[in-house]
């Protein structure tokens, strides 16, 4: 096999990146930032977009629909890893991520110019889902480009340190995302923005586009892909290689399950449930909730420089095991934290005034409802879906068959009546109105007072969430590269990556909030990342081999 070719101008050992490794490292890093700006617009604006496209059905099931069309973005970007890693994996890693993002740049652009559902209709809707598939087919293809790119420039022993740098394009681009929103926020009035300035952010996106375009196309075909194309060893089949054969098979199962699965979850706790938790459990304001959450993501994203640095010292795997285990230990006492600090009223309320909802469990329903068509009548349901929209934490207990629903709000019980109200309100409205009356009565905030939120500790329980970010996701490019052949490690790495990310990291939202929901609990949605982050941590531990003396050039 043709040796490895030595940089001329670099001494060997050198620890400096050299101006063209440098070069390729910016200009990765700049495209894929542009990048996750483009994707997460949507998910930092899903309460406005859900107001502007789904209308057309009642709020709690909009809102989750929304939630919905942000996480189908997720769902395709498996597909996206296998049609661009094959690509990839067969003419080349500049080429192949060149077109994922003008792919990306467009659809975003469009949903800024897109009609809304008062204008067109149920078309705008499933328009904008259209777009947001193109947009995950589009990431898909774009990390494992990137990734692979940057590692197979980067000389051995400081794989982790470059492509660590690959590890905070998606931080610094949900941070740009969420600074061009409050700057927006800041020049306009609330009904504006939620009118049509909610749009400028996606519009911006072409003058990144053409950025990203032009940066791209300087760049040279990674040099371990080029010899290997030089010699004609290029994968005629990568897929069938990559997934058809047990040998390589099973080292994407194990980076899934034993790596990406448990990163994925931490990855999206840290950076996307905690902005939720504040704005839709806690009532923080939103504008205040982006800058607590941009706060922690400056603050934190160097250690991803740090974490991939020094895994190329003690190895990937115990940072990353680390990362997933204080996780799993940890997550129940700073979300109980960061309401204590966020929402104190929130938390005395709970103590003081507990809430009981008493009802037939028959009556019951998982009310998750992404098309909005069913209607939640029962005295069961008109209850938990009044406390569940006032941010009110209850427990369930079961009463006898056929009895109407009680809600005991401390010492106050209000029970569901059967008349219409005095002023010809139905039973179920009349119910609702007593019950938030009473809600308030018992010290229940209608929303996060401002004054009470602690800035400093909250910033630090986010700052601390993000450091475990940075913990499971610093070094989960270098060590996924090290684990796959070139000849397939386009395809390889980038399946289990977006299977990870896609479906167990971006589903977290919606599960989350439909668990809180069935349950009445604000911190049982908790459960399914510290699950899946054990599992993966197990599974890890057993059998995922350290990979940093790896050489990556040893076999095509």
């Amino acid at each position: 096999m043709t040796a490895v070719t030595v940089d001329p101008t670099k001494t060997p050992g050198s620890t400096t990146m050299t101006k063209e490794e440098r070069r390729v490292i910016f200009a990765s890093s700049l495209g894929t930032v542009f990048e996750w700006y483009d994707f997460y617009l949507y998910g930092s604006l899903s309460a406005v977009i859900a107001a502007q496209f789904f209308s057309g059905v009642n709020p709690t099931a909009a809102f989750i629909f929304a939630l919905l069309a942000f996480a189908a973005g997720f769902a395709v970007r498996p597909f996206g890893a296998l049609v661009f890693g094959r690509l990839g994996d067969m003419i080349g890693r500049k080429y192949t991520f060149l077109v994922t993002i003008l792919i990306m740049g467009a659809s975003t652009f469009v949903v800024g110019i897109l009609p809304n559902y008062a204008a067109i209709g149920m078309a705008a809707p499933v328009i904008l889902i259209v777009l947001r598939l193109l947009q995950g087919l589009a990431l898909g293809g774009e990390y494992g480009g990137a990734a692979t790119y940057v590692a197979e420039h980067a000389p051995d022993h400081r794989r982790g340190a470059y492509t660590a740098w690959i590890q905070t394009t998606a931080t610094l681009g949900l941070f740009m995302s969420l600074l061009i929103i409050l700057g927006c926020r800041a020049v306009m009035s609330a009904d504006d923005f939620n009118s049509w300035g909610w749009r400028i952010p996606f519009l911006v996106s072409i003058l990144l586009l053409a950025i990203s375009v032009w940066i791209r196309l300087k760049l040279n075909e990674s040099p371990a892909f080029r010899r290997m194309q030089e010699e004609g060893k290029t994968s005629k089949a990568p897929l069938t290689e990559a997934f058809g054969r047990w040998k390589n098979l099973k080292v994407v199962l194990l980076a899934l399950f034993g790596l990406v699965a448990g990163q994925a979850v931490v990855w999206y706790t840290g950076q996307f449930y905690s902005l939720f938790f504040l704005t839709q459990t806690l009532k923080v304001e939103a504008q205040t909730a982006n800058l607590l959450i941009a706060a922690s993501l400056l603050l934190a994203t160097p250690f991803f420089v740090v974490f991939g640095t020094l895994s190329d010292r003690i190895g990937r795997k115990p940072i990353i095991m680390a990362g997933l285990l204080l996780a799993c230990l940890t997550y129940f006492p700073i979300f109980k934290g960061i309401t204590h600090y966020a929402n104190p009223a929130l938390e005395h309320a709970v103590a003081s005034a507990p809430v009981t909802v008493i009802a037939d469990p028959s009556e019951c329903s998982f009310q998750f409802n992404p098309v909005g068509t069913s209607k939640f009548t029962t005295s069961c349901d008109v209850a938990k879906s009044a406390l569940v929209k006032a941010g009110v934490p209850y427990e369930n207990e079961t009463a006898p068959a056929g009895t109407p629903a009680v809600v005991k709000i401390g010492a106050t019980s209000i029970a569901f009546g059967s008349e219409a109200g005095a002023d010809g309100a139905t039973p179920a409205q009349a119910f609702t109105t007593s019950l938030t009356d009473a809600i308030t009565a018992a010290g229940y905030p209608a929303k996060a007072d401002p004054e009470q939120i602690n800035i400093v500790m909250v910033t630090l329980l986010l700052f601390v969430l993000v450091l475990y970010v940075t913990m499971v996701y610093g070094p989960i490019a270098a060590i996924l590269v090290e684990m796959f052949p070139t000849r397939i490690r386009y395809s390889s790495m980038s399946l289990p990556y977006h299977i990870g990310n896609g479906w167990f990291g971006g589903f977290l939202p919606t599960t989350a909030f439909a668990m809180v929901a069935a349950t009445g609990d604000i911190y049982y949605g908790l459960w399914y990342p510290i699950i899946v982050a054990a599992a993966t941590l197990v599974i890890g531990m057993l059998f995922v081999r350290e990979t940093k003396d790896n050489d990556i050039h040893a076999d095509y």
